[in-house]
């Protein structure tokens, strides 16, 4: 994982198999440190799984035996200077937290943030995904929801659509 969107879309992935229907993307970038907060509803964990998701020889998946998603994300941090938690409760969700010292000479590089963010929520549009950035002088959200609403009928599908969610992003954000 080298930039910090592909850690976003692999946690989002993971609630996403968790299913659930609530998802919230949150990021903050204040004095020199980003904040990625992804909270869902979906089955949640238990302590004993939550211990081993860190682990990179543990998945849940069936088609490889290593998950290496979490364990690179906390290796990433961690270089920064950051750390990760998670806090989940089964049937209830769960909570990735993850910061970065922004000015490290490890801290991994945005990649395409509007486009992860824009094909996050066009390519499940059953799920309702709220995102929200803050930064010093700039605040910005949008979620499944409210687009859908915005267009009244048009499926979230439409390639168009993606491309529209897409620009809207990233003239609100600045990563």
């Amino acid at each position: 994982m080298n930039n910090l969107s592909f850690h976003i879309t692999d946690v989002m992935t993971n609630s996403i198999r968790a299913k659930a229907s609530e998802i919230g993307l949150f990021i903050e970038e204040r004095d020199l440190r980003i904040t990625i907060r992804i909270a869902d509803n979906g089955l949640g964990m238990d302590a004993g799984t939550i211990a081993r998701v860190t682990n990179p020889f543990y998945t849940t998946r069936t088609t490889r035996k290593v998950g290496l998603g979490i364990p690179f994300l906390i290796q990433n941090a961690e270089q920064t200077g950051g750390a990760v938690s998670i806090t989940s409760q089964p049937g209830k969700g769960t909570v990735v937290t993850a910061s970065f010292c922004s000015n490290h000479i490890d801290c991994p590089p945005w990649g395409d943030l509007p486009g992860t963010v824009a094909m996050l929520i066009t390519g499940n549009p059953d799920i309702n995904i709220c995102f929200e950035y803050q930064a010093v002088k700039t605040v910005f959200s949008i979620s499944t929801s409210e687009i859908k609403e915005i267009l009244d009928g048009i499926p979230l599908s439409y390639p168009k659509v993606m491309l529209l969610v897409k620009e809207m992003i990233k003239e609100n954000i600045r990563p």
